[in-house]
């Protein structure tokens, strides 16, 4: 009796199917973790740009309103200084914020937008509490 070893045509389409299908749950996944590496780059420099501000507040101690009229020069960045493989300055906005001496209230949100290769998300803001907040699409008004 003459047998063949080996896999019948059948046998290997049914595991480039199942191959396919894990590439294709895979793929998306490892994607977003790839942006998210990416984002800690940028919301690094965010964390940056608070203190700076912060700094800024507690050295010249005035009422600042709105806080979107702070320059990243007035801050002591210079060229170069918040510039990455992913991020760099002109990705970044002091969005809104203010600060009262009286109270000693200061309020300011820091915006960011998906630098170079990063699909996801579109955008990043964080407030003067810490908080992060990310979207797609155009940001909403501050």
């Amino acid at each position: 009796m003459d047998r063949r070893k080996g896999f019948t045509l059948v046998e290997l389409m049914v595991v480039i199917l199942i191959v396919g299908i894990l590439a294709a749950v895979a793929i998306p996944i490892m994607r977003g973790r790839i942006d998210a590496a990416k984002w800690s780059e940028g919301k690094a420099m965010m964390g940056t740009i608070a203190t700076a501000l912060r700094a800024y507040i507690a050295e010249r101690n005035v009422d600042i309103d709105p806080m979107s009229g702070v320059t990243f020069a007035q801050l002591g960045f210079v060229a170069g200084d918040l510039k990455g493989t992913y991020f760099d300055s002109g990705n970044f906005a002091i969005v809104a914020g203010s600060y009262d001496v009286a109270t000693n209230a200061l309020t300011f949100t820091i915006q960011a937008s998906a630098g170079t290769g990063i699909s996801a998300p579109a955008w990043v803001r964080l407030d003067q509490s810490g908080t992060w907040t990310e979207g797609t699409g155009p940001p909403p008004a501050p």
